[in-house]
């Protein structure tokens, strides 16, 4: 800012203008421009560059500047081309600036000798300098070569190929045919791959890498042509103001009358993949009068040819006809490359319209019936066959029914028009593949030495709309970037190496980063668009977000919002992404996406062509079928993956180009306009940028980019010195040179081979050498001064170098004493080392005895025997550590001994081994046997409880039909007994009238008999008679007679019937035997064989517990249970007021005894009729004093009893939270119930009958057993079944 010197600033058109610093800020600089003096405008620090102090000068390596910035390339740029000099050198990286107009000496046969054999640097920058450059290191190093060609489309990518190729072949090629053929086989790509964009009229559209193959002699033998990604959806569609591939219009415009009425051509404009787009035709004045006027569209006619000084569509025809015949094409395979051109053009423009039908599918319209049949007839396909591919499907079923069906799928007219433009896709670049092949095939080579290789590829793209094919094309630029830092790097370090610079190691920013985004498995870009390609219905949008999802965080990734660019901004999320490449931030449309990266053809369309009857169509397809990596399935469209093939041929590339050594020329589109001499100085900064070369610039800045030979500067300068200083070695000339001139050791390095100058520099020592002869003879006194000064500096050297031999000759002979012993002690050490080292390792194995001792206890068998061996190999060691302190023993000796040691040890570990492993398994068997035995045991209990369960149910069945059996019996034997009762009562009823009558008949008779005796009271004689019948009648009242009253009526009757007394004693008797009472009385006097009524309540039970009488004991249970049952209900009649009710059963088995008296049998009969049962009983019990404790019955009790017979043998009473209450028959009689099994009634209660096991079980549980031994063996439990079967399981 103090002197004023200029700067380059930033400019919106020019990319830079100069200016000066007029003020500083925090992080800007404002900044005056030269040119428009008074205003200023701010500008960011790192956008401001130094500017040389000559700036029109310009140099043929940027290098040779004092300041290496963008700013000072883009102007050397400038000043250079505004002298038509295109070719500029960073470094060894070619600048190539097209200039839209004819250089012919620029490429004349004297340029291509000019530049033979000559080393880079030497003669101006050239095209040429890199091939030759390329071919004296591959003739040199032994090793293939490439030459990397980028740019953008228009930049002249193509031209400079062909440059390279021509001066390959013309300079070092065998003269013959095979030179001829490389360099014309590229008209023929051109015309098939080429075509007009609106930035370049001869646009490549495809990438290749053309190997020119060299043999031993360092001679062409012969040609590779490998492609990349051609541009297919530029064949069914182009921008209004650009063109199809070059083949279509050229065949339209050249070809003969005889092959346009053949193949049914018109004007493009008849086309619909030609007239979307410019239907003009490249030519010149002359050429367009020779074009007839039906083959011009109205827009030519119109407007006029397209020009450009390089292409003609006509004349183009002819030289490739003429180019096809050189590479060896025939005219038939010529024509039938022109017929599938001529078919692809034909296929589009058949149209469809919807069908009728309710199908919902299409029809080929009726006015693309003639376009239809030209169709098929040039591409040799059936007509009906191809109606039918285009407007349906075929679809194999898989599941779902017969295997193999075939179902046809009718097809919208959307999908129509997409498999016709697939198809012609498919036939084109299937063609295109043809058309390389045969390239390749013309130029054949045995064996091939090396290589060099030119890859002609575009180079960073960037529009307002981006889609795969720049996605693509950027991504192929990340790993040439990548590639081109490492190189450029690598080889400028190992040189900086090589030459002892000792340089420190320069970095750079990497990209694998963004390659990574890309091309990572699973996650990268390409491998998300496959997975979606997968899918049933694949969507652009669902891809989208795939993408945005799995790289939310990304550094290089961003959503289009975020763009600076407004039309970017408009983009949703799900319709692109941003990605951050080297050069740039590139906003990607996703539309067409998964569609672009689909190479694959329907099923249908796929068989019709490939049977097709034309041979060239079906060996185009079956070529292509054969390199498929992926086959079609059926039953859907088949995917083969455009991006996964481009990278995969990209990393087959990228190998090759790191096994070779590289050149690279770095392609600058001048203008957009595509005119010469305009250069926009924005638009080539921004192509330098997205080359790379910005960086490259910084690393020179950091190093030492220019570099000359010693030898070099010494004959570039020797004519200025005198004869006493040329005679000098060529570096310690330079060397004297620089000393003399004074200049900063940092400025330059010498290396063992040349000298590196910092930039700028070289040009100042230049100008210092070039100076007056003044000056020069100045720089010749400094030069001797600097020679005496060094020479007086190497004497001085020289003498120190004496006293420093003389004292290393000292310092030699102490180290030869030292040697000497030490030498010694290595003697001796070799002596002794072998037995020193034999009994560090005994050592080492007697310590192992312990581990052996601790196996050894751990063993349960054979412990002595392994004890003894151990002790014998312990013995063993001892005694050989004893024999080599003792004895002179050589090493292999040692190691013998201490071998067989090991041996033995090892093999007593590995029994010992072996033993404590059976031991293990004898162990594991075992337990695998209790734990079998376990796990049998546990299935028989399980195998048990089920039958067990299983008898359960059936009992508890039986039970339940034994009670239902005899609630049947017991209501059969209610209702005999209510029609006895029934029948009874009548019988009383007539008995008691009858008697109600006789009664009035005895009255009568008595008052009669009385009228009689007080008649007959005066006769003496009937007196006695009286007497003897009264005595008569007493007797017999004794044996059953009625009583007095009846007795009178009888004797009343009898005498007044004249009965005699037998006759009426029978029939009183008869009379009385009819009444209920007597027939009662009888029936106890039947029953009541034993008078137990006197017997004691000891006595009852003690007959009870003695008696073997059934009927005796039977008898004595019915008058001991009789007994309680009086006795308890005079307790309960004479209780307390304020006593609680004693409760021996639950109320309702009592509430049940009371209301249900049951009827009295016999106790035999009762006896023989229960058998003896054992029967069991629960139901729930709660006791008076609880039942107001807990109203509502939480806490209920269970009541067991056990009856054996028709008593009750054994009885409990579970309450929670209480102890359980065990009673016994005889022991606990007061306590017990005292109803019999047919009083309670529980036999009618279903459920409330239980098991035996489940009685026996709660029984045992709450200690019953030993409560009834108890009672047994205290003589006070009754004999019953359970006391029985105690008893003899006590036994």
């Amino acid at each position: 800012m103090e002197d004023g010197k200029p700067v380059w600033a930033p400019h919106a058109v020019d990319g830079f203008q100069l200016g000066t610093i007029v003020d500083i800020g925090a992080d800007s600089l404002t900044i005056e421009p030269l040119k428009e003096k008074g205003k200023t405008f701010l500008a960011t620090v790192n956008q401001v560059f130094p500017a040389e102090d000559d700036v029109n000068k310009q140099v043929e390596d940027n290098c040779s500047l004092m300041y290496l910035n963008e700013a000072t390339l883009l102007n050397n740029i400038r000043v250079r081309y505004s002298k038509d000099k295109i070719y500029t050198f960073v470094a060894n990286i070619l600048i190539a600036v097209n200039p839209y107009s004819d250089l012919p000496k620029l490429y004349a046969p004297e340029t291509i000798k000019q530049y033979h054999g000559k080393s880079l640097g030497t003669l101006p920058p050239h095209v040429y300098a890199i091939a030759d450059k390329a071919y004296r290191d591959m003739r040199v190093l032994k090793m293939s070569q490439s030459i990397i060609v980028s740019g953008e489309s228009g930049a002249g990518k193509t031209e400079n190929t062909k440059f390279v190729l021509r001066y390959l072949t013309t300079s070092y090629g065998t003269g013959q045919d095979i030179d001829e053929r490389i360099v014309e086989a590229n008209p023929l790509l051109e015309a098939f791959g080429n075509a007009k964009t609106v930035r370049n009229n001869n646009s490549s559209r495809f990438g290749k890498f053309v190997e020119i193959h060299f043999n031993e002699k360092n001679t062409v033998v012969g040609g590779f042509v490998s492609h990349y990604l051609l541009e297919k959806s530029r064949i069914c569609r182009q921008s209004q103001e650009e063109r199809n591939y070059h083949i279509f219009y050229r065949l339209c415009a050249g070809a003969s009358e005889d092959i346009r009425e053949k193949f049914h051509l018109g004007s493009p404009d008849g086309f619909r993949y030609l007239n979307r787009g410019c239907t003009r035709f490249f030519a010149n004045k002359d050429t367009d009068k020779q074009i007839l006027q039906n083959r011009k569209s109205p827009e030519h006619l119109k407007a006029g040819p397209l020009k450009d000084p390089l292409l003609d569509d006509q004349g183009d025809f002819n030289r490739m006809s003429v180019a096809m015949k050189k590479i060896g094409l025939d005219d038939a395979e010529k024509l039938d490359l022109f017929r599938v051109v001529a078919g692809v053009l034909h296929l589009g423009n058949i149209d469809f319209e919807e069908a009728g039908s309710t199908s919902g599918g299409c029809n080929i319209k009726k006015q693309s019936s003639q376009t239809l049949e030209y169709c098929a007839e040039l591409l040799g396909l059936d007509e009906d066959d191809l109606r039918v591919s285009l407007t349906t499907r075929v679809m194999l079923t898989t599941a779902g029914g017969a295997k193999g069906t075939v179902i046809k799928v009718p097809l919208k007219v959307e999908q129509g028009n997409n498999a016709r433009d697939a198809l012609a896709k498919a036939v084109y670049s299937r063609l295109f593949d043809h058309v390389v092949t045969r390239i390749n095939q013309c130029f054949p080579f045995d064996s091939s030495a090396n290589f060099i290789g030119v890859l002609d590829i575009a180079g960073f793209e960037y529009f307002e709309h981006n889609s795969f094919e720049q996605f693509c094309i950027n991504y192929c630029n990340e790993k040439l970037q990548q590639f081109f830092n490492e190189r450029i790097l690598k080889e400028e370090q190992e040189l900086y190496n090589k030459e002892g610079l000792g340089v420190n190691e320069v970095h750079y920013v990497d990209n694998q980063d963004c390659i990574d985004l890309v091309e990572a498995k699973l996650v990268g870009i390409l491998d998300i668009l496959d997975e979606e390609n997968r899918l049933p219905q694949p969507s652009d949008q669902h891809f989208a977000e795939m993408v945005h999802s799995k790289h939310k965080n990304h550094f290089r990734l961003t959503i289009p919002r975020k763009s600076k660019l407004a039309v970017h901004r408009n983009v949703r999320d799900d319709e692109g992404f941003i990605v951050r490449h080297f050069a740039g931030a590139v906003c990607y449309e996703t539309t067409k996406f998964v569609e672009k990266n689909n190479d694959a053809l329907h099923m249908s369309l796929e068989c019709l062509v490939s049977e097709s009857k034309d041979r060239f169509i079906r060996e185009l397809f079956e070529n292509s079928n054969n390199t498929k990596d992926s086959k079609q399935k059926t039953g859907k469209l088949g995917f083969i993956s455009v991006g996964n093939k481009f990278k995969t041929q990209l990393n087959i590339l990228l190998e090759k180009l790191r096994s070779t050594g590289s050149s690279f020329i770095r392609c600058i589109k001048p203008n957009l306009k595509m005119i010469s001499h305009q250069f926009e100085g924005a638009q080539i900064l921004s192509q330098l940028q997205c080359s790379g070369m910005v960086s490259v610039l910084d690393l020179m800045q950091g190093g030492f980019p220019s570099r000359a030979p010693f030898h070099e500067l010494y004959n570039m300068y020797k004519q200025y010195m005198p004869a006493k200083l040329t005679r000098l070695d060529p570096r310690l000339f330079t060397k004297a040179l620089f000393k003399a001139l004074g200049l900063n050791e940092n400025d330059y390095k010498f290396g063992l081979t040349r000298v590196f100058f910092r930039p700028g520099k070289f040009a100042e020592f230049d100008q210092i050498m070039k100076s007056d002869p003044d000056h020069l003879a100045e720089l010749v006194k400094k030069v001797n001064k600097w020679l005496i000064c060094s020479r007086w500096k190497k004497v001085q050297w020289c003498a120190l170098s004496v006293i420093k031999m003389r004292n290393k000759m000292l310092y030699r002979a102490s180290a030869c004493i030292k040697m000497q012993k030490t030498v010694r002690m290595w003697l001796c050490r070799r002596k002794h080392k072998p037995r020193i080292d034999g009994l560090v390792k005994v050592r080492n194995l007697k310590t192992r005895m312990d581990k052996f001792n601790e196996v050894v206890t751990g063993l349960k068998e054979g412990k002595q025997e392994m004890g003894k061996q151990i002790q014998e190999l312990d013995t063993s060691i001892t005694a050989l550590m004893v024999k080599i302190k003792s004895t002179m023993m050589t090493r292999i000796q040692i190691d013998h001994e201490y071998q067989a040691l090991v041996t033995r040890s090892e093999q007593l570990l590995t029994a010992m081994q072996n033993k404590k492993k059976e031991e293990e398994e004898k162990e594991r068997l075992k337990r695998i046997q209790e734990e079998m035995e376990r796990e049998k045991k546990r299935r028989q209990e399980e195998e048990q409880k089920r039958k067990q369960e299983e008898e359960e149910k059936r009992q508890k069945a039986e039970m339940e039909q034994k009670r239902k059996h005899e609630e049947e019996e017991r209501k059969k034997r209610d209702e005999e007994e209510r029609k006895m009762q029934a029948e009874m009562e009548v019988q009383l009823e007539a008995e008691r009238e009858e008697e109600a009558a006789r009664q009035v008949i005895l009255e009568q008779e008595r008052r009669d008999r009385e009228l009689a005796m007080r008649i007959a009271s005066s006769e003496s004689e009937l007196i006695p008679e009286e007497s003897q019948n009264d005595a008569g009648l007493r007797s017999n009242g004794t044996s059953g007679v009625p009583s007095s009253p009846e007795r009178a009526a009888v004797e009343g009757s009898q005498k007044l019937k004249s009965l005699s007394m037998d006759e009426m004693a029978k029939e009183m008797s008869e009379l009385l035997a009819r009444g209920p009472q007597v027939q009662a009385s009888k029936a106890a006097a039947g029953t009541k064989k034993y008078e137990l009524s006197k017997w004691k309540y000891a006595e009852l039970r003690d007959a009870i517990n003695t008696s073997c009488d059934i009927e005796l004991l039977a008898a004595c249970r019915e008058e001991f249970h009789r007994r309680l049952k009086v006795y308890h209900a005079w307790k309960s009649k004479n209780k307390k007021r304020n006593e609680g009710t004693e409760q021996r059963a639950p109320k309702s088995v009592t509430d049940y005894a009371q209301q249900n008296p049951a009827p009295p049998i016999p106790a035999r009969q009762h006896e023989v009729a229960m058998n003896r049962q054992q029967r069991y009983f629960r139901i729930p019990f709660i006791r008076p004093g609880d039942q107001y404790k807990d109203p509502q019955s939480k806490k209920k009790g269970w009541w067991y009893a056990h009856f054996d017979g028709p008593w009750i043998a054994r009885q409990m009473e579970l309450h929670p939270d209480k102890h359980p209450i065990l009673l016994v028959a005889g022991k606990d009689d007061m306590e017990m119930c005292e109803l019999s099994l047919e009083e309670t009634g529980l036999t009618r209660k279903r459920g409330a009958e239980i098991l035996p096991r489940q009685f026996e079980e709660i029984w045992e549980r709450c200690g019953g057993i030993q409560y009834l031994r108890s009672a047994i063996e205290s003589r006070q439990a009754r004999p019953t079944y359970a006391t029985a079967m105690l008893q003899s399981l006590l036994k």
